[in-house]
């Protein structure tokens, strides 16, 4: 059963010891009191200030487990502190693996590359951090929670989410989308997040039924893609991808591409993108 008084009081202590700096954030005005603002905490979890600001004051809906995932890693909860988070929200706790869970160390040194795209994955495709000027170059601020954050999901389901690659590298970022899944389907066999995901993706999306049909399996450690920005045009980038020890988290680090005009168009982008979202904010 969930512990409303001590979920309100767990999230707000938490909030209260982070700075902006610690997250990424800009200082902006004077702060009254220590810590985070309520906002900006939902913001980095990519929940409603308002269905967040119930829960600190005790009220509300029951928060999902993709909720409480996103708010431990808002937070830069350590495994401790989300098992505990997920305790007083009434839910069992993840498997004592990585999965959905970043360690705040790795999203710390991840926000330290600042001058390319970054962003941290799940080895189901979940994203579960991005920094700025990878956002910039996707066109999507928030992190979203589920399958609405979920870039193989997305990609089998939603067209609009092909739209930064260009056509003619779709059919192979497809293939390596599920010789990926694939992998991880393999290493994990029967785990419920994987089994899940793999059962709707067959069930809605006749191109990924054809392509797992052909039990291609490779992990992608590396890789040259090109993305398409509607102000700057194309960017050649290569990506590096780092695997944690466990290959449950990946960072992907998305750097400009030798002999191309990439790296002038990503420091462009490090200007006007960052600075139309935080307008927008």
């Amino acid at each position: 059963m969930i512990d409303r008084a001590g979920l309100a009081d767990f999230l707000r202590r938490r909030r209260e010891l982070l700075r902006p700096a610690d997250v990424g954030l800009p200082d902006g005005i004077r702060r009254r009191t220590p810590g985070l603002r309520r906002e900006e905490v939902a913001q980095l979890a990519g929940v409603s200030a308002d269905h967040y600001t119930r829960l600190e004051q005790a009220r509300g809906s029951a928060p999902s487990d993709g909720v409480v995932a996103a708010l431990a890693r808002a937070l830069r909860c350590d495994l401790d502190q989300r098992d505990h988070l997920f305790h007083l929200a009434g839910l069992s706790a993840p498997p004592r693996r990585a999965g959905g869970h970043v360690r705040p160390g790795l999203i710390q040194l991840a926000g330290r590359l600042v001058d390319v795209p970054v962003c941290i994955l799940s080895d189901v495709g979940e994203v579960l951090w991005r920094n700025d000027l990878l956002a910039a170059l996707v066109g999507e601020r928030d992190v979203r929670p589920g399958r609405e954050g979920n870039v193989y999901w997305r990609w089998f389901t939603d067209p609009a989410s092909r739209e930064p690659a260009p056509e003619e590298d779709r059919p192979r970022l497809s293939a390596a989308h599920v010789s990926d899944l694939r992998a991880t389907h393999s290493r994990r066999a029967g785990d419920r997040d994987v089994t899940e995901l793999v059962r709707d993706l067959l069930e809605h999306s006749a191109e990924f039924r054809e392509l797992w049909e052909q039990h291609e399996v490779a992990v992608r450690r590396s890789d040259v893609k090109t993305f398409v920005h509607p102000e700057v045009g194309p960017i050649r980038v290569h990506c590096e991808v780092l695997l944690t020890p466990d290959e449950d988290v990946q960072l992907l680090a998305y750097f400009p591409l030798e002999g191309t005009d990439a790296a002038e168009k990503l420091q462009l982008l490090r200007v006007i993108g960052t600075q139309d979202f935080r307008t927008n904010a």
